[in-house]
């Protein structure tokens, strides 16, 4: 029986050895469902795979192992480890692991700072050549002399500076969102400010130094007006959101660490801001923000477990299901932003090999079925379609269902 794979290649980049690759074990997807469609590896500019330093919470291996689950062939890591990568020297830890477990391509962030602490600029000279761009993800830079300082080195070097914005003077100890979800739960807020004040304030370095610059993981209406109106100024910015932002929001909230990241699930209303820009091009593409952790530092509710949820091996489905079949943008549209639109802005070049999926399967999502060690997501026991058949790179198959 002879299968028909639809294509959805937006910007015609799957090469030819993928398509050969997929289809000369065409008999063996006789047993696969009839919905299948092949895409271009989907690339993620933002996850933490924990190595070095923290491999009890997720691999290069295992890291890459779910990226593969989850249709990723590129994927560019954030730089808190131990050591950070802000020295050729610290680099080269991470690039060893790489370059021994890695399963698909896997990008460097380095970072903006030494040791990310935001004192002294990291040695950005000296690892410009061997990193995707540089970011002190997980922290703000609190200094605006020592963000302008970075966005002038990061200009001359032509490399992108990719901020995790966040306010410390603001935050006054929260956690989850400054929202009646924590009013009425007695848990101390974190404020929409926190998030888009420092974006203001980047967007103004940016302007006045020329740096290309990218925010990280928006999750508030007003971080998505601050990028829509310096995109219309000409400013060099772009900006992600992760699925849980789109699809989420505090009223979704429940007393379980699988709720709990950073930037917090928002309001409603942001929620839906965030599906505007999205639509109208302010949000440039998505990245899931992979922040696994250990099983106990996800079991102390949500004002004592660890920042972060798993994302890869969720991120497609929940997206198709939730975006695509509800009509809020095509499926078009939705591998556009999981595929050429990062890597065009991030210069990622090269075949992006492609990803196989059987759209027509339902199940519920499973975190004992994830590859990843992470297995804190809060969409666990949700209903999607899409299910990945196989990933494939190089001309090799990396990922088979």
């Amino acid at each position: 029986m002879s299968r028909t794979i639809r294509t959805v290649d937006p910007d015609w980049i799957i090469g030819r050895e993928t398509y050969d690759s997929v289809l000369s074990e065409e008999a063996s997807l006789e047993s696969e469902g009839s919905d299948l469609y092949l895409f271009p590896g989907f690339c993620d500019v933002h996850v933490h795979f924990r190595e070095p330093g923290f491999s009890y919470k997720e691999t290069i291996r295992t890291g890459t192992l779910a990226a593969a689950h989850g249709g990723y062939t590129d994927v560019c890591t954030m730089p808190n480890l131990d050591p950070v990568p802000d020295s050729p020297q610290n680099l080269l830890a991470q690039q060893e692991l790489i370059e021994r477990d890695a399963l698909i391509r896997v990008h460097p962030y380095g970072a903006i700072t030494v040791a990310e602490e935001g004192e002294r600029l990291a040695d950005m000279d000296g690892i410009a050549s061997a990193v995707i761009a540089f970011s002190d993800d997980g922290k703000g830079v609190q200094s605006d002399e020592m963000m302008r300082m970075a966005m002038i080195k990061a200009r001359s070097l032509g490399k992108i500076i990719a901020a995790h914005c966040e306010d410390n003077t603001l935050l006054n100890g929260g956690y989850i969102h400054d929202g009646r979800y924590a009013a009425a739960h007695g848990h101390r807020g974190i404020s929409s400010a926190s998030e888009f004040r420092q974006i203001e304030r980047d967007i103004a370095l940016a302007e006045e130094t020329g740096c290309a610059y990218h925010v990280c993981h928006i999750s508030t209406r007003e971080s998505v007006d601050v990028i829509r109106r310096a995109k219309a100024r000409g400013v060099d910015v772009t900006c992600e959101t992760a699925p849980h932002y789109l699809v989420l929001c505090e009223d979704d909230l429940k007393e379980d660490g699988r709720f709990k990241m950073n930037p917090p699930l928002r309001s409603e209303d942001d929620r839906r801001a965030l599906l505007e820009g999205l639509t109208d091009g302010t949000i440039d593409m998505i990245a899931t923000d992979h922040a696994p952790h250990s099983a106990e530092e996800k079991s102390c509710g949500l004002e004592k477990s660890s920042f972060g949820i798993t994302g890869l091996e969720t991120a497609f489905p929940v997206l198709y299901t939730k975006l695509v079949l509800t009509g809020e943008i095509s499926l078009e549209k939705l591998v556009w932003l999981m595929t050429t639109a990062p890597r065009k802005r991030f210069g990622i070049k090269g075949d992006p090999g492609g990803t196989l999926w059987d759209l027509g399967r339902a199940y519920r999502i499973d975190p004992e079925e994830f590859l990843s060690k992470g297995h804190s997501t809060p969409f666990s026991g949700m209903e999607v379609y899409g299910s990945c058949i196989k990933t494939v790179l190089d001309g090799k198959t990396i990922y088979r269902r």
